[in-house]
């Protein structure tokens, strides 16, 4: 296998993690909220912690389960962003963008035809779950493009300004604050839209949410800066960066 059959592998495998992590994150949505781990508060705690996320004195943090997902989207971006430059980075932004439409037109066709009675299981749970989807996936999106694309421009901000230096400095700071875009944009619309439980009635409750996911994706991101060295060390030789910057 020559080098730049290698590199062209490389590159569709980053992008076929990033796309599936994507629909799959878009795919769950907020049909479900996880716990991710509880701990039991101190009593001069609770006189100011809301009762939406404590059941007495147990403290809950709870995310949408398709949260889980999304920081892979963000490794797998960075790492593109590296080796292979901000054109393809924000090509793959975009493929993502339009591929999820894609999904919802497949979507909107197989609802539209008609049932076949008698043989159809489950209707009413396509029904829900077609519903359900077209307003979070509508939101997601609006939400991933703007993260996305802010990620890939501050990556390679921070990489021109410490000239290809400093890799735990662009990976972090680039997907710590796109994080906290995606999280405020994608809770703040499915507030709006009336997507969110019945027991989220009120801006503080949704504050909360965004405060959660956005703690569980900033601390991924501090998990995933080995990762990434990592991906960086291993590919370093398919580099395709045009800029030419050092990786060290």
């Amino acid at each position: 296998m020559s080098h730049s059959h290698q590199r062209d592998v490389l590159f569709l495998s980053l992008s076929g993690i990033f796309l599936t992590a994507l629909v799959l994150g878009n795919v769950i949505g907020t049909t479900k909220f996880v716990t991710i781990f509880s701990f039991s508060l101190p009593e001069w705690v609770q006189s100011f912690t809301p009762s939406l996320v404590r059941d007495g004195s147990l403290y809950t943090m709870s995310v949408p389960a398709g949260v889980i997902a999304y920081p892979f989207t963000f490794l797998a971006t960075d790492l593109i962003s590296e080796l292979f430059g901000r054109k393809k980075a924000q090509l793959v932004v975009w493929v993502g963008f339009f591929m999820n439409f894609f999904m919802l037109l497949l979507m909107k066709i197989s609802y539209s035809l008609p049932n076949t009675f008698g043989v159809s299981g489950g209707l009413d749970l396509f029904e829900g779950v077609y519903e359900f989807m077209v307003g979070n996936t509508i939101a997601s999106m609006i939400a991933y493009l703007t993260a996305q694309s802010v990620d890939v421009r501050l990556f390679h901000f921070w990489k021109k300004k410490t000239k290809g230096r400093h890799l735990w400095l662009r990976n972090n700071a680039s997907t710590m604050f796109s994080q906290l875009v995606d999280s405020t944009a994608i809770i703040l619309i499915l507030y709006f839209t009336n997507n969110l439980g019945a027991n989220i009635t009120t801006i503080g409750a949704v504050l909360i949410l965004i405060l959660n996911s956005y703690l569980f994706k900033f601390f991924f991101a501090l998990f995933d800066t080995p990762l990434f060295y990592l991906g960086v060390k291993l590919f370093q030789k398919y580099e395709e960066d045009p800029e030419r910057n050092s990786l060290y």
